[in-house]
């Protein structure tokens, strides 16, 4: 499973805005809501619900935003990476730079497992991490991404 299968350029995002944790949900799922062709507001409620039962802010400056959507027909990966950080309600403490987002149908859940894993594993490596602190534009993250994904 590579990620890039289910990420795109249209869903990758090199300067948010956002200062906040709702602010940043919004939007990343604007994009994620126009390639799925679903209201961008079920999408952010779907993050929202789900930010509520507990941070997908794991530290390191990392946050995962992930959830179960009622009529997705497919998984869509999106990436967002912030220039000068969000209080995302991180396990550290520490304002999150990068933004794996992962919204799965509601039946999917053993792949909505393995992506996740997936994700989380490619951000153990600190190269990886910092590469993508320095990307540019979009085609830069993909590159990256690319790169990283194919070496494990």
């Amino acid at each position: 499973m590579k990620l890039l299968d289910y990420l795109t350029t249209d869903t990758v995002l090199t300067d948010l805005k956002a200062t906040d944790k709702k602010g940043l949900i919004d939007e990343l799922s604007l994009p994620a809501a126009e390639t799925a062709n679903i209201d961008h507001r079920t999408i952010a409620n779907v993050l929202i619900e789900r930010e509520m039962l507990g941070s997908t802010g794991i530290g390191d400056g990392i946050g995962i935003p992930h959830g179960k959507v009622a009529g997705l027909d497919r998984l869509i990966v999106g990436f967002g990476l912030s220039r000068h950080g969000v209080d995302f309600d991180t396990m550290d403490g520490k304002p999150a730079y990068l933004f794996f987002l992962l919204l799965s149908p509601d039946d999917s859940t053993g792949l909505h497992l393995m992506l996740l894993a997936r994700i989380s594993k490619l951000l153990k490596d600190p190269k990886f991490k910092k590469d993508l602190k320095a990307a540019t534009d979009q085609d830069a993250v993909m590159r990256i991404i690319a790169e990283a994904d194919s070496d494990s």
